[in-house]
């Protein structure tokens, strides 16, 4: 991918706390019109990462660019205009509506008001906008904040956490909506998640952050072509069939009451059948096992985190 066609790029970005590196040398690549999930455990440095992008916390050291320009104060807000952001909780005024709000924050940011309408249209808040938000549900919150978001019309929207608190619900809503607005808008939207499960229903592209450092970053796609598909044999004796296998180029083992074959062309699962068969195995199952997200980012930050 060329250079250009990164909406952001980040080389070594640091932040440096009490002498530790809590954002240690990360290089982002975000492509222009994908969702890009920025995903890691708890503390991993994800929203530090992106409070660095937005400039709401200096860096150590390091370059951002965004839009083809260096993050710098000559930049700041020809940078700032083309973005729209959601860190953390949203704020409002509670005792307003949805709409006063907006018409708040259009004054704010010099946009014109007939945006409200637009907004709410996007995140489906029409038939609420007169509403107080204190009344609110929680993921009519997270819309909202999002339509504030939005207002500006951005090129680029950044999302930490947008799903948290929700219930399954409004995760599927707020799934609904992220993945409306590349196509409709030609948005590029970056998600910083630790819901390994949306994140794999909604991003093309994928970095992972673990203790500070990226530790992938490409495709969903492809870290999925890097995945070993297992094939999962059931048979009337599992340890005979292993020992069929002793002087043979495969190595299957056993594992939860079934025999596993690990990198299995397709084309040589008739030949292990026919094999059981000339030994009188029966096969009772056979399944294709493929590691889902979840694992694979386990085996990535080599450690067991709450999900």
């Amino acid at each position: 991918m060329k250079q250009n066609d990164y909406i952001i790029e980040t080389t070594n970005l640091t932040k440096q706390y009490q002498n530790v590196n809590r954002v240690d040398h990360v290089n982002l690549k975000v492509p222009s019109s994908c969702i890009y999930g920025f995903l890691g455990p708890n503390g991993a440095g994800k929203s530090t990462t992106l409070k660095m992008l937005l400039g709401l916390t200096p860096k150590t050291s390091g370059t951002i660019t965004m839009f083809g320009m260096e993050w710098n104060a000559k930049n700041r807000l020809s940078i700032l205009k083309n973005v729209g952001a959601l860190i953390e909780s949203p704020s409002f005024y509670g005792h307003l509506t949805a709409r006063e709000n907006l018409s708040i924050l259009c004054s704010l940011q010099q946009v014109k008001k007939s945006r409200i309408d637009e907004v709410l249209s996007i995140v489906r808040l029409r038939k609420q906008e007169n509403k107080r938000v204190s009344q609110f549900s929680l993921g009519m919150k997270q819309r909202l904040g999002i339509a504030m978001a939005l207002l500006n019309e951005p090129k680029l929207l950044i999302l930490d956490e947008p799903t948290n608190g929700l219930d399954p619900s409004g995760i599927t809503e707020m799934r609904e909506l992220l993945l409306s607005l590349p196509q409709q808008y030609g948005m590029t939207i970056v998600i910083s998640s630790h819901l390994l499960s949306e994140i794999e229903q909604t991003a093309n592209g994928l970095g992972i952050i673990s203790n500070g450092s990226l530790i992938y970053q490409d495709s969903l796609a492809h870290l999925h072509e890097q995945n070993s598909h297992v094939i999962a044999y059931r048979t009337d004796d599992l340890e005979f069939s292993l020992r069929c296998f002793e002087n043979t180029k495969y190595s299957p083992k056993i594992l939860d009451g079934y025999l596993l074959f690990s990198n299995l062309k397709e084309q040589e699962i008739p030949k292990i059948n026919e094999y059981l068969h000339a030994h009188s195995i029966t096969i009772y199952r056979i399944e294709e096992r493929e590691k889902n997200l979840e694992q694979l980012f386990l085996e990535l930050t080599g450690k067991a985190v709450s999900l």
